[in-house]
């Protein structure tokens, strides 16, 4: 049997300290918001049409490189191997979202009732609900890589996904919030969908486009690490603004963040494990199943705190979820890729 790659080979620095980062910038963001309310007040006016300008132009620095990465000639295989993504859908379409909806009401409206004020619990479970409906996109060829993954199949998978989500993420989330007596604003949430993922999405196929027709797969690589500095202080600026603008709320309840979090886990360990153990049922071969499972766990939290942040605002409780959903999803994704590591015997070879 192979060993699975070193995590320090396969993930960069900043993946590897990716919760100590994101730690660092909500203490740095709690701080100015305490220290400099005026400031963050003057940053959360910059906005047209409920969309802030300085995130949004932060949201796209971390989204477009990821869909520079996506290459669509991918779906020409989609008919390889079909068990791998028919698992990948059905538990990223027809079971995440709504595990974490029904996840977010059984503890916002029942288990922490007494601890949260009802409109607070009500927007943790927007920005709960906005993570479910938003499978990853970039970091699981991370978590791909570490498994030893099919990087073709990979690639297959989070393809489809992204051309779903086009069309689906909207619809999903304005059912979700629906359902759970959320208000939908949805000539924003259909902007939010329009500026996002379709434009990240066109500008990311023309680039790669014309990447390839100059030097291939090797000049795409070459411009995405190029730009992933921009895309690391998109996320790390963002999460300072967004801790910004909770900053008083943080430090009079320190708990809500820890509340937060107990949902996010157990959604994220039983979303895996429904997956994972399909694919063991269903005779998936390791380098499939691996990935399959992962994808589902992973959030797109990019997306999902832009939205978060165009719905309810910058300094929402929607959008303080999304940001402690990219807090916990590092060392959660970690301990899975370890877990199937030393797993993968139970699956066939490919």
């Amino acid at each position: 049997m192979t060993d699975a790659p070193d995590t320090a080979q396969v993930m960069g620095r900043f993946e590897r300290g990716l919760s100590i980062w994101i730690a660092l910038a909500m203490a740095l963001g709690i701080l100015l918001g305490n220290l400099a309310p005026d400031l963050m007040q003057g940053l959360a006016a910059l906005e047209i049409a409920s969309v802030n300008l300085p995130v949004a132009v932060l949201i796209w620095a971390m989204v477009y490189p990821m869909m520079v990465g996506v290459d669509f000639s991918a779906l020409s295989r989609i008919g390889d191997r079909p068990k791998g993504l028919v698992i990948t859908l059905v538990v990223n379409w027809l079971v995440k979202p709504f595990t974490m909806a029904a996840l977010g009401v059984l503890f916002f409206n029942h288990v922490f009732a007494g601890l949260i004020p009802p409109d607070d619990a009500q927007a943790y479970l927007a920005g709960l609900i906005l993570l479910g409906a938003a499978p990853c996109t970039a970091m699981v060829f991370v978590w791909s890589q570490l498994t030893r993954g099919d990087a073709t199949y990979t690639l297959v998978q989070v393809s489809v996904n992204d051309v779903i989500m086009v069309f689906a993420f909207a619809p999903i989330v304005a059912l979700l919030l629906g359902v759970t007596d959320i208000v939908v604003p949805w000539q924003t949430l259909i902007l939010s969908v329009v500026l996002y993922i379709v434009i990240p999405l066109a500008a990311g196929i023309v680039t790669r486009g014309r990447l390839m027709a100059r030097g291939g797969e090797a000049a795409v690589e070459r411009f995405r690490e190029r730009v992933k500095p921009v895309t690391v202080i998109g996320l790390l600026v963002t999460v300072v603004l967004l801790f910004g603008f909770q900053g008083q709320v943080i430090l009079e309840t320190p708990l809500v963040i820890a509340l937060i979090a107990v949902p996010l886990l157990l959604q994220s360990y039983g979303i895996f494990f429904v997956a994972y153990l399909a694919a063991r049922a269903w005779r998936v071969p390791f380098n499939v199943a691996a990935p399959c499972a992962l994808i589902g766990t992973s959030n797109f939290f990019e997306l999902a705190v832009a939205v978060a942040i165009s719905l309810f605002g910058l300094g929402s409780g929607a959008a303080l979820a999304t940001v402690v959903g990219v807090l916990v999803e590092v060392p959660v994704m970690l301990s899975l890729v370890a877990f199937a590591n030393r797993t993968r015997h139970w699956f066939p070879k490919a």
